[in-house]
């Protein structure tokens, strides 16, 4: 398995636990961590925008949801097109197309 996606993984399983134990936000804070990392694998990129649909519908957050309902269908397009902005946290409060800096603990190069 690469280091980028046993990155992602370790994260994932750590924001599904979180999941199940209704800790929706701070499931959301480590999505967008898995976000980060998963964002130039397209499967990984779907799943970060899937979990953070249903923890979104956990707290109720209904512009979270519709943020994410787009984002899910927009992921596709962004991978297509190869507009997919590093260190981007996914979440419905950031713009789709805006670069953020990578936390510092996170290499550049996960592959």
């Amino acid at each position: 398995m690469h280091t980028r996606q046993r990155a992602f993984s370790t994260v994932l399983q750590s924001a599904m636990l979180l999941y199940q134990l209704q800790q929706y936000q701070a499931c959301l804070s480590l999505l967008e961590r898995a976000h980060i990392i998963g964002q130039p694998r397209f499967v990984l990129h779907l799943l970060s925008h899937w979990w953070m649909l249903k923890a979104a519908l956990g707290l109720r957050d209904w512009p979270e949801v519709r943020g994410q309902c787009w984002r899910l269908l927009l992921t596709p397009f962004g991978h297509l097109t190869g507009r997919l902005p590093l260190g981007n946290t996914g979440r419905a409060s950031v713009s789709a197309f805006q670069p953020m800096p990578l936390p510092d603990d996170l290499p550049a190069d996960l592959d």
